[in-house]
């Protein structure tokens, strides 16, 4: 016996129904027809194509919602893999903020906001084929990243000439300047931090000959320079400056020849967190008491990791946040939420970054046009996010405001954890 009715499966056809659930578009069953009827509209057909229409309409602008894709181009392996990592997941953390309220809206239109990642390995080789990738073949016009100072230098010729707008981690000077226009750098560097802290530690803890191992590449050439000459000026020395290449373990042999010279402090800066963990942990098994200072980098977790509590207890470190003031709280917790691990410390700064970049796109009305973009970023200042309210600076010194302008901290670790010994600005120093 043959139903009165005829149903059509139409769960397959878009997003008809619930998910999981099946759903029919149920008819009369027409008179039946001759073969030579076969391809002639009937009612029942009819019907059927009306309903298809309607929810292929209905179901169109969820499933091809336009795309804003954000390139990653972070180093997510090897040493450096910790702030890179940082600067990804933070980026995440911006998008999921405005997807979760239905999107960007860029002239009237609403984007769902992707991010593109690749692992630069830290490498200025592989950096240029990353960028290569992001700006040729995913054709994104804004860039997290690089991680590194050699990267960055490797893959400026593509992004600057292409106008694709770069958030560096660089430290290397070199990164900005006026013919770099569409390169910014949402941290301070050494150059900018390095003389208010180590005057604060010179004075404060009685510092006066440091030592420091650094990687032999653009990034430890430009720190140690930095250094030095901060050092010099807060009256200290830095006596000693030892060379390696990144991928280096064992640092046994540097830190026996940098402590036959008499250092009194062994500085960290310019290391990755997982190669400064491993120079305090070889350092303290060579029986060295004395202090253990990083004004640069933050890398707490990897030294408490690496090296273990015992070691690490009293080193004063620089940490770009101040885990109790309450919007770098609120980022803290929403980070460990997502990725079940507290965030490096340089995560915030690439989530305000990115913030102020969606919003930049936002005011220029076209997601393509990022020299419009670049001049909408230049103009936010006094932004509220989760370092608290930063903007731009460095015409002075770069001769263009593309240096974020944000306040930083002196830690001490007590028990594994920082404690905040100073506070510190460009314009004050480190009180």
């Amino acid at each position: 016996m043959h139903s009165r009715y005829e149903c059509i499966d139409i769960s397959h056809w878009a997003f008809a129904g619930a998910a999981g659930k099946m759903a029919y578009d149920c008819r009369p069953r027409a008179a039946p027809q001759n073969h030579g009827d076969i391809m002639k509209p009937t009612p029942t057909n009819a019907a059927a194509l009306a309903a298809l229409s309607t929810l292929l309409a209905a179901a169109l602008p969820a499933a091809a919602q336009d795309t804003l894709k954000i390139g990653a181009h972070v180093t997510l392996s090897g040493p450096g893999a910790a702030w890179g990592l940082a600067m990804k997941n933070a980026a995440e953390l911006a998008a999921d903020r405005v997807n979760a309220a239905g999107g960007l809206d860029v002239g009237g239109k609403k984007y769902r906001v992707e991010i593109v990642a690749y692992d630069d390995k830290y490498q200025a080789g592989e950096a240029v084929t990353v960028a290569n990738r992001l700006v040729f073949e995913d054709k994104v016009k804004y860039l997290i990243g690089p991680t590194g100072s050699a990267p960055v230098l490797a893959v400026q010729p593509i992004t600057e000439k292409n106008q694709v707008l770069v958030a560096t981690l660089g430290f290397t000077n070199k990164a900005l300047g006026v013919d770099k226009p569409y390169t910014f750098r949402p941290v301070t560097t050494t150059y900018e931090f390095a003389e208010p802290q180590i005057a604060w530690l010179v004075k404060s803890h009685g510092v006066k000959k440091a030592g420091v191992l650094l990687p032999n590449d653009e990034s430890g050439q430009a720190i140690g320079r930095d250094l030095e000459l901060a050092y010099k000026k807060a009256g200290g020395e830095l006596a000693v400056k030892e060379f390696f290449e990144r991928d280096r373990v064992d640092f046994v042999p540097l830190i026996t020849r940098m402590l036959a010279r008499g250092v009194d402090t062994i500085e960290l800066d310019g290391n990755s967190p997982a190669t400064a963990g491993l120079i305090v942990k070889q350092a303290r098994e060579l029986g060295f008491k004395g202090k253990i200072v990083r004004t640069g980098g933050p890398a707490t977790a990897e030294l408490v990791s690496v090296a273990g509590k015992a070691a690490v207890e009293g080193l004063i470190v620089y940490t770009p946040i101040d885990p109790a003031l309450p919007p770098t709280k609120a980022y803290i917790d929403a980070y460990v939420a997502k990725y079940k691990a507290a965030p490096n410390g340089f995560s915030p700064a690439f989530y305000d970054y990115t913030s102020m970049l969606l919003e930049a796109i936002r005011r220029a009305g076209n997601i393509n046009d990022s020299a419009k973009v670049r001049l909408e970023l230049e103009k936010i200042n006094n932004h509220q996010g989760a370092l608290g309210r930063v903007g731009w600076t460095g015409k002075a010194t770069y001769g263009i405001d593309h240096q974020m302008d944000s306040p930083f901290y002196l830690a001490e670790l007590k028990d594994g954890a920082e404690v905040i010994r100073a506070r510190c600005t460009l314009a004050d120093g480190c009180k």
